[in-house]
């Protein structure tokens, strides 16, 4: 397992930005996913978007925020 801040801190508080569909996305979060037993992966929330890796940074899938605020 990586450690998350040091990948993508410099991403909340500089000028990176992550690149979705052609759009420069602003990260303003980061965080571990769990199984209910053990840590599974992570995730990155932009302006519009979650994205949820595996421990192994492959990519799983993306959820539009504003698909996930529907459901709440």
């Amino acid at each position: 397992m990586f450690n998350l801040d040091e990948k993508y801190h410099s991403y909340l508080h500089g000028k990176k930005r992550l690149r979705i569909d052609g759009v420069e996305e602003r990260v303003k979060g980061y965080g571990y996913t769990d199984d209910g037993k053990s840590i599974s992966g992570y995730y990155l929330t932009t302006e519009n978007y979650q994205l949820k890796y595996n421990l192994d940074g492959q990519f799983l899938r993306m959820e539009a925020l504003r698909e996930l605020e529907r459901v709440v």
